[in-house]
Protein backbone atom coordinates (compact mmCIF):
# COMPACT_ATOMS: atom_id res chain seq x y z
CA UNK A 1 0.00 0.00 0.00
CA UNK A 2 1.14 3.71 -1.01
CA UNK A 3 2.13 5.70 2.01
CA UNK A 4 -0.64 8.68 1.79
CA UNK A 5 0.40 12.18 3.18
CA UNK A 6 -1.36 15.31 3.68
CA UNK A 7 0.59 18.45 3.02
CA UNK A 8 -1.11 22.05 5.04
CA UNK A 9 1.00 25.04 4.45
CA UNK A 10 -0.30 28.21 3.50
CA UNK A 11 2.92 28.71 0.93
CA UNK A 12 1.52 27.23 -2.54
CA UNK A 13 5.69 27.13 -3.23
CA UNK A 14 6.03 25.31 0.07
CA UNK A 15 3.71 22.75 -0.26
CA UNK A 16 5.10 22.46 -4.08
CA UNK A 17 8.43 22.11 -3.20
CA UNK A 18 7.09 19.41 -0.22
CA UNK A 19 5.40 17.56 -2.51
CA UNK A 20 8.13 17.24 -4.62
CA UNK A 21 10.29 15.61 -2.24
CA UNK A 22 8.15 13.63 -0.57
CA UNK A 23 7.14 12.00 -3.65
CA UNK A 24 10.47 11.60 -4.93
CA UNK A 25 10.44 8.38 -2.57
CA UNK A 26 9.22 5.02 -4.22
CA UNK A 27 5.71 4.34 -3.05
CA UNK A 28 4.57 7.64 -1.35
CA UNK A 29 1.96 10.30 -3.03
CA UNK A 30 0.68 13.39 -1.50
CA UNK A 31 -2.92 12.49 -1.22
CA UNK A 32 -3.92 16.12 -0.56
CA UNK A 33 -2.69 19.78 0.02
CA UNK A 34 -4.46 22.58 2.17
CA UNK A 35 -3.61 25.85 2.69
CA UNK A 36 -5.19 26.99 6.04
CA UNK A 37 -5.70 24.44 9.10
CA UNK A 38 -9.66 24.36 9.18
CA UNK A 39 -9.20 22.93 5.49
CA UNK A 40 -6.13 20.62 6.45
CA UNK A 41 -8.66 19.03 9.40
CA UNK A 42 -11.53 18.75 6.68
CA UNK A 43 -9.25 16.84 4.33
CA UNK A 44 -7.64 14.49 7.11
CA UNK A 45 -10.99 13.53 8.24
CA UNK A 46 -12.12 12.48 4.79
CA UNK A 47 -9.28 10.94 3.24
CA UNK A 48 -7.92 9.37 6.52
CA UNK A 49 -3.99 9.86 5.14
CA UNK A 50 -1.01 8.35 7.03
CA UNK A 51 0.32 11.29 7.95
CA UNK A 52 0.20 14.78 7.83
CA UNK A 53 2.50 17.40 7.15
CA UNK A 54 1.57 20.83 9.00
CA UNK A 55 2.78 24.07 9.40
CA UNK A 56 2.42 25.97 12.99
CA UNK A 57 1.07 29.76 11.09
CA UNK A 58 -1.59 28.87 9.37
CA UNK A 59 -4.55 30.89 8.80
CA UNK A 60 -8.07 30.47 10.07
CA UNK A 61 -6.82 27.32 12.36
CA UNK A 62 -3.20 27.22 13.38
CA UNK A 63 -1.08 23.71 13.54
CA UNK A 64 -1.85 23.00 17.17
CA UNK A 65 -5.90 23.20 17.15
CA UNK A 66 -5.42 21.74 13.65
CA UNK A 67 -3.50 18.66 15.35
CA UNK A 68 -5.82 18.71 18.22
CA UNK A 69 -8.86 17.94 15.75
CA UNK A 70 -7.21 15.70 13.21
CA UNK A 71 -6.03 13.63 16.27
CA UNK A 72 -10.00 13.25 16.91
CA UNK A 73 -10.92 12.58 13.90
CA UNK A 74 -8.66 10.32 12.42
CA UNK A 75 -6.37 8.69 15.22
CA UNK A 76 -4.48 6.63 12.75
CA UNK A 77 -3.17 9.57 11.37
CA UNK A 78 0.03 10.67 12.33
CA UNK A 79 1.35 14.67 12.48
CA UNK A 80 4.33 16.18 11.54
CA UNK A 81 5.00 19.54 12.42
CA UNK A 82 7.05 21.00 9.82
CA UNK A 83 7.41 25.04 11.19
CA UNK A 84 10.08 28.01 11.49
CA UNK A 85 9.42 28.27 15.32
CA UNK A 86 11.63 26.72 17.54
CA UNK A 87 9.74 27.46 20.76
CA UNK A 88 10.08 25.25 23.46
CA UNK A 89 7.00 26.14 24.88
CA UNK A 90 5.58 26.02 21.52
CA UNK A 91 7.09 22.74 20.63
CA UNK A 92 5.84 21.15 24.03
CA UNK A 93 2.48 22.11 23.38
CA UNK A 94 2.03 20.58 20.55
CA UNK A 95 3.72 17.14 21.02
CA UNK A 96 1.31 17.67 24.09
CA UNK A 97 -1.75 17.76 21.77
CA UNK A 98 -0.70 14.58 19.72
CA UNK A 99 2.00 15.14 17.44
CA UNK A 100 4.19 12.79 17.16
CA UNK A 101 6.87 14.31 14.84
CA UNK A 102 8.33 17.66 15.03
CA UNK A 103 11.15 19.18 12.40
CA UNK A 104 12.36 22.46 11.29
CA UNK A 105 11.82 23.94 7.76
CA UNK A 106 15.77 24.83 7.60
CA UNK A 107 16.28 20.83 8.28
CA UNK A 108 13.74 19.56 6.10
CA UNK A 109 16.42 19.05 3.29
CA UNK A 110 17.89 16.44 5.76
CA UNK A 111 15.06 15.62 8.02
CA UNK A 112 11.86 15.61 6.50
CA UNK A 113 11.75 12.11 4.38
CA UNK A 114 13.66 10.32 7.59
CA UNK A 115 10.83 11.72 10.29
CA UNK A 116 7.61 10.53 7.49
CA UNK A 117 9.65 7.69 7.63
CA UNK A 118 9.74 7.15 10.62
CA UNK A 119 5.62 8.29 11.55
CA UNK A 120 4.32 6.16 9.00
CA UNK A 121 5.60 3.48 11.38
CA UNK A 122 4.32 5.35 14.70
CA UNK A 123 7.59 6.09 15.45
CA UNK A 124 8.32 9.89 17.13
CA UNK A 125 10.85 11.82 14.95
CA UNK A 126 12.18 15.36 16.30
CA UNK A 127 14.83 17.03 14.48
CA UNK A 128 18.55 17.43 16.50
CA UNK A 129 17.37 21.12 17.78
CA UNK A 130 14.45 20.35 18.64
CA UNK A 131 15.00 16.88 20.80
CA UNK A 132 17.16 19.20 22.84
CA UNK A 133 14.40 21.41 23.69
CA UNK A 134 12.07 18.52 24.50
CA UNK A 135 15.03 16.95 27.17
CA UNK A 136 15.93 20.01 28.78
CA UNK A 137 12.01 21.39 29.76
CA UNK A 138 13.60 23.69 32.34
CA UNK A 139 14.00 27.93 31.46
CA UNK A 140 18.11 28.77 31.68
CA UNK A 141 17.67 29.95 35.68
CA UNK A 142 16.82 25.58 36.34
CA UNK A 143 12.83 26.97 36.96
CA UNK A 144 10.24 24.31 35.32
CA UNK A 145 8.02 25.18 32.82
CA UNK A 146 4.40 27.34 33.64
CA UNK A 147 1.34 25.99 31.61
CA UNK A 148 0.91 28.29 28.56
CA UNK A 149 -1.59 30.94 29.31
CA UNK A 150 -3.61 29.77 26.47
CA UNK A 151 -4.38 26.26 28.41
CA UNK A 152 -6.70 28.39 30.14
CA UNK A 153 -8.63 28.82 27.27
CA UNK A 154 -10.98 25.72 26.18
CA UNK A 155 -10.44 24.31 22.03
CA UNK A 156 -13.25 26.51 20.87
CA UNK A 157 -12.24 29.48 22.63
CA UNK A 158 -8.88 28.98 21.09
CA UNK A 159 -10.28 29.02 17.35
CA UNK A 160 -11.94 31.88 17.85
CA UNK A 161 -9.11 33.83 19.35
CA UNK A 162 -7.30 33.13 16.61
CA UNK A 163 -10.24 34.23 14.36
CA UNK A 164 -10.08 37.75 16.04
CA UNK A 165 -7.20 38.24 16.18
CA UNK A 166 -6.71 37.76 12.14
CA UNK A 167 -9.49 40.28 11.73
CA UNK A 168 -12.47 38.58 11.96
CA UNK A 169 -15.81 39.94 13.15
CA UNK A 170 -18.35 38.92 15.79
CA UNK A 171 -20.72 37.76 12.73
CA UNK A 172 -17.95 36.49 10.59
CA UNK A 173 -16.42 34.00 13.61
CA UNK A 174 -20.36 32.67 14.12
CA UNK A 175 -20.29 31.92 10.23
CA UNK A 176 -16.91 30.33 10.04
CA UNK A 177 -17.78 27.87 12.88
CA UNK A 178 -21.42 27.62 12.87
CA UNK A 179 -22.89 29.19 15.64
CA UNK A 180 -24.95 31.74 16.43
CA UNK A 181 -23.84 35.14 16.65
CA UNK A 182 -24.23 35.59 20.58
CA UNK A 183 -22.57 32.31 21.23
CA UNK A 184 -19.47 34.10 19.57
CA UNK A 185 -19.93 37.06 21.20
CA UNK A 186 -20.26 35.42 24.36
CA UNK A 187 -16.90 33.22 23.53
CA UNK A 188 -14.99 36.20 22.76
CA UNK A 189 -16.32 37.81 26.44
CA UNK A 190 -14.92 34.73 27.92
CA UNK A 191 -11.64 34.85 26.23
CA UNK A 192 -11.63 38.68 26.89
CA UNK A 193 -11.77 38.03 30.85
CA UNK A 194 -9.87 34.83 31.14
CA UNK A 195 -6.80 36.89 29.45
CA UNK A 196 -7.56 40.23 31.13
CA UNK A 197 -7.97 41.88 28.21
CA UNK A 198 -9.86 45.00 27.64
CA UNK A 199 -9.43 45.59 23.61
CA UNK A 200 -8.30 43.67 20.39
CA UNK A 201 -4.98 45.64 20.37
CA UNK A 202 -4.07 42.95 23.10
CA UNK A 203 -5.55 40.01 21.92
CA UNK A 204 -3.42 40.45 18.68
CA UNK A 205 -0.41 41.07 20.60
CA UNK A 206 -0.59 38.27 22.40
CA UNK A 207 -1.58 35.54 19.23
CA UNK A 208 1.74 37.24 17.31
CA UNK A 209 3.60 36.35 20.80
CA UNK A 210 2.18 33.00 21.08
CA UNK A 211 2.87 32.17 17.25
CA UNK A 212 -1.04 32.01 17.41
CA UNK A 213 -1.21 33.83 14.11
CA UNK A 214 2.08 35.69 12.11
CA UNK A 215 3.20 39.14 12.49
Amino acid sequence: MPVRILVADDHQVVRTGLRALLESKSGWQVCAEAANGREAVEKAGQLKPDVAVLDIGMPLLNGVEATRQIRKLSPQTEILILTMHDSELLIQEVLGVGALGYILKDDADRNLVAAVDALRRHKPYLSSRVSESVSNPASADGTAFNPSSRSRLTPREREILQLLAEGKSNKEVAGILGISLKTAETHRANIMLKLDFHSVTELVRYAVRNKIIQS
